[in-house]
């Protein structure tokens, strides 16, 4: 799945009305719908505030919210949007301030769309790949050639700890867990100490 890379809010003018759109990231729906909420507050005085959200692991809640425009003409647009992008954890509300020309149901529905297609493309894609954090104790005689051997396979460890021996933690895809270890104790003839974290996800930039 992949998310917006950061928070961001782009402005749209179509026939004189104003399409203000902002993005943010959500964990979940009740922080989507806390922020929403905040933002209907901040802007009242718009025409409407029009909603869409994507959230959970794999993107599997999804919410839209027309404000009052003709059913189907801006949350669902909204929500289409997010949805072609593959996107999750993305909160999209979109403020209108009516300009005096109707736009109809099909101008309507381009406008609202077009606005959090552009808004997305400004602040950007993360990918976010599944990883599981492994933490790695060494004697300090094999800390030299571990880290090398670490960069050479193009990973980059966290902070090293020395203490009594030393420890890094390593952020290793989930699909490649099992050969990392097997690497780990090949290059270390053994002696090396694995422990297993909890699974997480890195943002890897997707680029347009």
């Amino acid at each position: 799945m992949r998310t917006i890379r950061q928070a961001g809010t782009r402005e749209l003018e179509v026939r004189r009305s104003r399409f203000v759109c902002t993005l943010t990231r959500a964990a979940g729906p009740d922080e989507a719908a806390e922020f929403l909420a905040g933002h209907r507050r901040a802007h009242r005085d718009a025409t409407h505030n029009c909603t869409a959200y994507v959230v959970g692991e794999h993107g599997e809640i999804t919410r839209s919210s027309d404000d009052g425009e003709p059913a189907g003409t801006a949350g669902v647009p909204m929500l289409e949007v997010l949805l072609r992008r593959g996107l999750t954890g993305t909160v999209a509300v979109v403020t209108r301030y009516f300009g005096g020309v109707k736009l109809g149901a099909g101008g309507l529905a381009r406008a609202y769309g077009h606005a959090v297609a552009t808004t997305v493309d400004a602040v950007g894609v993360v990918e976010l790949c599944p990883v599981v954090t492994v933490t790695v104790t060494v004697e300090h005689a094999l800390t030299g050639r571990f880290l090398g051997d670490l960069h050479a396979r193009g990973v980059r460890p966290g902070e090293v700890h020395y203490g009594r021996d030393v420890e890094t933690d390593v952020a290793v895809p989930a699909a490649e867990l099992e050969e990392f270890e097997a690497w780990a104790a090949q290059v270390t003839a053994g002696r090396a100490t694995l422990r297993r974290g909890a699974p997480g996800y890195i943002e890897v930039p997707v680029t347009p």
